[in-house]
């Protein structure tokens, strides 16, 4: 129902051409290296390495290793059968010190509350069955008595560079009986433990209310302003929300950056990406409004059960289509621009004659010159081209807010020190092959980034002044030679 909206007309059958392709289950890789540089596709290769439970918690362990203070809103995690006697030996422990604590076990691979279960005496866990088993966060915050949790959605429109924006909107979903701290008396009780609507829309104290500020299902914009006329930290709030979301794609940006560049190999940097994803964090807040990250949805539903649904999801995905941009014109501009390329190959336009092993100083010379001034048209149209990329975000925000990179330039450089201990680890006893390439990208997004930085808050007028003045200085130096 959003397409007619956005001016974007629908096929019914499987149109290869197609401007935009919506597919609800991850999309094979060959079906990416085949798309044209006009289309776009709405998932990344290699998202599932936090999508799914086992591969979030297995790569977030990882960065917890190395930076544990930013990445503390993960609850303790166990993937089985791998950690089984770690989780023991936790329990053991725990045992020793007289404490008893709850968990929650989880199918790897699980989805909408199926097969999810709580429990305390951890001698009846199997061994050898796919869990993901977590810490039971027992004392969350509560709304009118019950346990809910946020459904916060994410547009990703970007991995090279890396681009993230955060819808000012979502869902609140509650639970539908009064929750208590768990006990082995009521931890069967699924309606009070479990936020998930799939399981609680089964319940008969689900409440279907169209208005806002009641019913099992309300919007973020509501429990945003139920914050503020209880003198919380509203701004505090959003901003431990947005840290979590980026902190968590920043684990997941060198798989899916080296997927990318596996599926597009020879597309020149900052170029359009033809691929792009709405996410949905599932987020749950402790008694201190502190947010804890309960797992990631690459394919979160668009259904519209509830008036707050349509509501809410309709402006999730028309301000995602205008935010990427996507014109009728792109088919064409596309093809032109392969042709022109085509014929620049064939008649060496622009290109750099090789030099003979007799060539004089003075065709060294303005060889290295000619090569230089081809650098310099290259990075003059990434400049300007990055320029309109942020102009046209800029007035088509609507209600996202983009987090990554952020404005912050403090918070900037601790995001880019994170990408940087993420990209080690990713690299680590890989190929010396691998490692260059994959550093070459990661330096060019730093330089991206902190480029955005400096240029955004400039209108387009001074930056053109600012960031291509000397390009052309360089150029003009070049000509004159």
């Amino acid at each position: 129902r959003c397409m007619p909206l956005s001016n974007i007309g629908r096929t019914r059958d499987e149109d290869e051409t197609a401007n935009l392709i919506w597919n609800d289950s991850a999309v094979q890789h060959e079906k990416i290296a085949e798309l044209r540089n006009y289309q776009r596709i709405n998932h990344f290769p290699g998202m599932g390495e936090i999508c799914r439970k086992d591969c979030l918690a297995r790569n977030t362990s990882k960065m917890i290793k190395c930076q544990p203070q930013e990445y503390s809103f993960i609850p303790k995690t166990w993937i089985f059968p791998a950690e089984y006697t770690q989780f023991q030996n936790y329990v053991t422990e725990l045992r020793r010190k007289r404490k008893q604590k709850t968990f929650i076990v989880k199918p790897a691979n699980g989805a909408m509350g199926h097969g999810i279960s709580l429990i305390r005496n951890c001698e009846k866990l199997p061994a050898q069955e796919h869990l993901i088993v977590q810490e039971y966060l027992d004392k969350p915050f509560l709304m009118e008595g019950y346990k809910f949790d946020l459904r916060v959605y994410i547009l990703v429109t970007s991995c090279d560079p890396l681009r993230i924006f955060l819808y000012k909107d979502g869902l609140v979903r509650m639970g539908t009986e009064k929750y208590h701290a768990p006990t082995e008396a009521n931890l069967s009780q699924l309606y009070m433990h479990l936020t998930n609507y799939s399981v609680n829309k089964h319940n008969e104290n689900f409440e279907r209310d169209e208005t806002v500020d009641k019913g099992s299902k309300r919007s973020i914009s509501w429990f945003t302003e139920f914050l503020r006329s209880n003198d919380y930290d509203v701004a505090k709030f959003w901003g431990d929300i947005s840290e979590l979301v980026v902190k968590t794609l920043i684990v997941a940006e060198p798989h899916v950056l080296h997927a990318y560049r596996m599926c597009r190999p020879g597309q020149p940097p900052g170029s359009d990406s033809v691929c792009f994803e709405v996410l949905g964090f599932d987020i749950i807040l402790d008694r201190k409004l502190k947010p804890w990250l309960l797992e990631i949805n690459r394919a979160p539903s668009f259904g519209t059960d509830q008036k707050i649904d349509y509501n809410v999801k309709k402006g999730v995905l028309l301000n995602a289509l205008k935010l990427l941009n996507i014109r009728a014109s792109d088919k064409k501009r596309n093809l032109a621009q392969q042709k022109a390329e085509a014929q620049r190959r064939l008649y060496g336009h622009g290109s750099v004659k090789k030099l003979s092993a007799s060539s004089s100083d003075r065709e060294k010379q303005r060889h290295t010159l000619e090569r230089r001034r081809e650098e310099l048209k290259e990075r003059l149209a990434q400049v300007r081209k990055q320029i309109s990329r942020e102009e046209h975000e800029k007035q088509h925000l609507g209600n996202y807010r983009r987090i990554y990179p952020p404005d912050d330039k403090l918070l900037l450089e601790k995001y880019e020190s994170l990408l940087s201990a993420a990209f080690q680890t990713f690299l680590a006893g890989r190929a010396a092959s691998l490692q260059k390439e994959m550093n070459n990208p990661l330096k060019r997004m730093k330089a991206r980034t902190s480029m955005t930085h400096t240029y955004f808050s400039l209108n387009c007028a001074e930056r053109e002044t600012n960031a291509c003045q000397n390009i052309h200085k360089d150029m003009h130096t070049c000509t004159q030679l």
